[in-house]
């Protein structure tokens, strides 16, 4: 290699090392200013943000809230004994406590009182003439199955309370609030009452992922300290790379808020792998330090040292590794972007802490000369063994690790996707107990829909082919098994009440009679200046990804069979045509069904584009195709590896997981340069490639070692989360650093040996 780009790095970094106490002290004053804006980063916690915008599930799930206001409803059940009375009696003791408690529920803010459903208010609504108080007398027991599934079980006893949500930019409070005071009055019910509905489950979804990742993240970083203590034993080596993350963060976070972006459930583990490139980065400049030092070099030239030698390689692990997440802005999911940008963001200020920080702090204070004798007899005996491994049996380990990497592979087609929403929080938390009792005593509890084509006035001919899909819905589950547990369309209401006597419009004087009985109920079903009648379904939540999926495509087939979108006759007026959209599946079950779907799309493209983006930067880096080429296969190894390991284990995709293949490809590249750059210095220096290698295996390898350990040590406290995708996270995140660890120390040397044959040559 020529002197002249070492000269212009020496001359940089000692340019550093004399102003090391002033950028040491202005980057310490500008990270605490960071701080204030860092902490008003803000947690978007829309589903629907997790979609392209020109995703047409999305589309019809925006147009169906825009016609009938969404479906944004809670469930409050509890069991009540002698809920009915007996046969024939009046209203009971318990329906009054019915009645009362959902009074007290309705004046929770946030809650639309107006539309608020029970048992009681069905059988007796407070406010109904003479006609319809002796209809519902007489046929209380067609009222009874009318609400079944919805208001009342098939026990007789289990009762639920359905309370419809303000739109949130008309609440007076926020979303959090009115879930919390619904909480507090339903655990305070005597019996205790469950609190359900996909609005809970979102926002439980997003409160487990900023909650559990602040506080686990905060737990992390003390075990970290603490491992790193045991494997430094400085507690300078403790401070630095903590000091390198956190400024990090603080300062990310704080671009972003001036930005205007917002942390989302996909770049909810920011902090989490900002850690990992701060701690690996900050673990090899500490590894190569302690060596100097116990070579006897001074401590200034050691800094100096350090830095000449290790800022390319921590130059170019973190182009390669924001080039890994910038491949993420090829997503069409807006989160998906913002993740991208925000770890380049991030990777972008561990170059700058660590080129600011290290000089600074390296320099702090009484450093005591490392002993001559290596702290860590066993792992440098480990190492050596694993280098004389790799000198005599290359052939073997190659043909092993390709024949675990095709077994591997091979779980690729076992994975399968994760849409049971309840299966993201543990079997022990609140919201899947309150599933459980739902979906076993009342009927499912996820609200969806099929929406069609409607004339601007209801005739007898249209309402007898909503009936007729109606009666095909309720037919749809398979032989022995409950999928769709309740269709309700405005038909069921429209036969139970009787037409009144000399009425000119007999179907309107029904539906000002329903209006009575429920305010809302004709508009929540049909919207006659868009044209748009709709079905809303009640499906069981807990349920397989297959049953799921096909419960979706039966149900679109049924309303796009009914109403495919042709023509629609008006009565009582001239025969006019009335165009509209074939009829759809709606809803916010389907969002959340094809939710993992939906973040996968495009990640085989993104995926693509990073290890080719990697690749060139690799090659660029060490001036050398073939050297970019053998980078690739240590960072590869570990994706293979995860991928498979969550086919054959069955573990499924999830939020957690979808793009697991591109975080971990962002992710490994680290320990690759650090190896291959040292390689390339010893080599220079004169070193055989058998020299280089177990130089760079003792070197390099310690670090990889020591970076590795404390973050899987770190990583291990995911598991303590309460969502199970941040648990996925941390366990699959540490098996790709553990499988990287395995391709860098056996690998890479195999490699480089074949391409660096022993014999003398120059390594320029």
């Amino acid at each position: 290699m020529s002197r002249q780009p070492e000269s212009w790095l020496e001359s940089g970094v000692n340019l550093l090392y004399k102003l090391r106490w002033g950028l040491l002290v202005v980057f310490l004053i500008l990270t605490g200013f960071a701080y204030f804006p860092a902490s008003k980063l803000d947690f978007e916690q829309s589903i629907e943000s997790l979609y392209a915008k020109d995703d047409q599930h999305l589309l019809d799930y925006l147009e169906s809230k825009r016609f009938f206001g969404g479906d944004e409803f809670v469930f409050v059940a509890y069991t009540v004994p002698g809920l009915l009375g007996e046969e024939g009696s009046r209203e009971t003791d318990e329906l009054k406590e019915v009645r009362q408690f959902s009074q007290e529920l309705s004046q929770v803010p946030g809650i639309n009182a107006d539309v608020t459903q029970n048992l009681a208010n069905a059988l007796s609504p407070p406010k109904l003439n003479f006609l319809l108080r002796v209809l519902i007398r007489q046929k209380r027991d067609e009222l009874i199955e009318l609400s079944r599934g919805v208001l009342i079980g098939d026990d007789n006893e289990t009762t639920a309370i359905v309370l419809r949500l303000l739109p949130e930019d008309q609440s007076p409070v926020p979303r959090a609030e009115t879930f919390k005071q619904i909480r507090e009055l339903a655990h305070a019910h005597e019996p205790r009452a469950y609190v359900v509905g996909e609005p809970v489950q979102v926002y439980d979804m997003f409160r487990y992922v900023e909650e559990d990742g602040d506080v686990l993240f905060k737990v992390s970083l003390s075990l970290l300290a603490v491992v790193l203590l045991l494997l430094f034993r400085r507690l300078r080596w403790v401070a630095l790379p903590l000091l390198v993350v956190i400024c990090s963060i603080w300062w990310t976070e704080a671009v972003l808020v001036i930005g205007n972006l917002q942390l989302s459930m996909v770049s909810s583990m920011l902090n989490s792998l900002v850690t990992i490139i701060g701690i690996a980065t900050v673990a090899h400049v500490a590894v190569h330090f302690q060596a100097l030092q116990r070579e006897n070099v001074p401590r200034p030239d050691a800094i100096r040292r350090t830095m000449v030698e290790l800022l390319p390689a921590i130059f170019w692990t973190c182009a390669t590794t924001a080039a890994g997440f910038l491949s993420l802005l090829t997503s069409e999911i807006a989160p998906v972007r913002s993740f991208g940008i925000m770890m380049a963001l991030g990777t972008l200020m561990v170059l700058v802490a660590s080129t600011v920080l290290l000089p600074g702090g390296m320099s702090l204070g009484y450093l005591r000369q490392p002993s001559k004798q290596s702290d860590d007899k066993g792992l440098a005996l480990k190492l050596k063994q694993v280098a004389h491994m790799n000198e005599r049996y290359p052939k073997r380990i190659l043909w092993g690790s390709l024949i675990f990497v095709i077994f591997a592979a091979a779980g690729f087609s076992r994975l399968t996707i994760e849409t049971d929403f309840s299966k993201n929080f543990r079997d022990s938390s609140e919201i899947v107990k309150a599933l459980d009792f739902v979906e076993t005593r009342l009927g499912g509890a996820s609200t969806w829909e099929v929406n069609f084509p409607a004339p601007s006035q209801l005739n007898k001919e249209y309402l007898d082919r909503v009936r007729a899909l109606a009666e095909d819905l309720q037919q749809v589950n398979p032989p022995d098994k409950t999928q769709l547990t309740k269709v309700i369309s405005i038909t069921d209401t429209l036969d139970f009440v009787p037409s009144k006597p000399f009425a000119s419009d007999p179907i309107q004087s029904k539906l000002d009679q329903i209006e009575d009985l429920q305010a809302d109920f004709e508009s929540s079903l049909y919207n006659p200046e868009q044209g748009r009648m709709r079905i809303v379904l009640r499906a069981l939540e807990r349920q397989s990804a297959e049953e799921k999926l096909s419960l979706i495509h039966k149900v679109d087939a049924l309303a796009k069979k009914h109403f495919p979108g042709s023509e629609t006759k008006e009565s009582d007026q001239e025969s006019k045509a009335v165009d509209g959209e074939p009829g759809k599946a709606a809803g916010i079950f389907i969002l959340l069904a094809y939710l993992i779907d939906s973040l996968l799309r495009d990640q085989l493209y993104s995926f693509l584009l990073a290890a080719t983006s990697i690749w060139l930067i690799m090659s660029l880096a060490f001036r050398s195709l073939k050297l970019g080429l053998i980078s690739m296969v240590p960072n590869l190894f570990p994706i293979v590896v995860v991928i498979g390991v969550m086919g054959w284990t069955g573990l499924t995709l999830n939020i957690g997981t979808a793009m697991i293949a591109s975080v971990s490809m962002g992710l490994t590249t680290d320990s690759s340069i650090h190896f291959i750059s040292s390689f390339l210095r010893a080599r220079s220096r004169g070193a055989s490639t058998d020299e280089a290698l177990r130089s760079t295996q003792h070197s390099v390898g310690r670090a990889i070692i020591y970076a590795t350990s404390a973050l899987v040590a770190g990583f291990s406290v995911l598991t303590l989360s309460h969502f199970i995708p941040l648990i996925y996270f941390g366990a699959l995140v540490s098996v790709a650093m553990v499988g990287g660890v395995f391709g860098d120390l056996v690998l890479m040397p195999i490699l480089l040996r074949l391409t660096y044959p022993d014999k003398v040559e120059s390594a320029a």
